[in-house]
């Protein structure tokens, strides 16, 4: 029996150790978001999944399956469209990244080597528990 490649294994004990079955189509679907270094949507996904034979709502069902047993972050960045992420094992414990946006094309990228400084945060909790930052702009390709 073929095991799969390292993508399809890492997620297969990924989605067991959350402790959710390890279907095919949610193997293919955490080893795809693996590959990926910004949040896709719903769509986005659905669309690489269909050589898997994979229906939208399958899709669906899994992404948030996968959000819920904190495998995936599932984020709304201003536009009213679910993104979804990998949690890397070391960001399991610590809130989301920052995102950037581009005004004009709608890509997003992940900016997980910013942090608030201290003074930002002890600012910040005046109001809240901030849980996502989120940056707008024009990137390289739109300027």
């Amino acid at each position: 029996m073929n095991p799969g490649t390292t993508a399809q294994v890492w997620a297969r004990q990924r989605i067991q150790a959350a402790g959710l079955r390890a279907t095919p189509a949610r193997v293919a679907t955490l080893a795809l978001l693996r590959d990926f270094s910004a949040p896709l949507t719903h769509a986005e996904v659905s669309a690489r999944l269909t050589e898997h034979e994979v229906d939208k709502a399958t899709v669906y069902r899994n992404l948030n399956d996968m959000a819920a047993a904190k495998l995936l972050r599932r984020s709304e960045l201003g536009d009213h469209v679910w993104r979804f992420e990998i949690i890397a094992e070391e960001e399991r414990a610590h809130a989301s990244h920052p995102h950037f946006v581009c005004i004009d094309c709608g890509s997003v990228s992940c900016l997980q080597e910013i942090e608030l400084t201290e003074k930002s945060k002890s600012v910040s909790e005046r109001f809240g528990q901030v849980t996502e930052i989120l940056l707008r702009g024009h990137c390289r390709d739109c300027v």
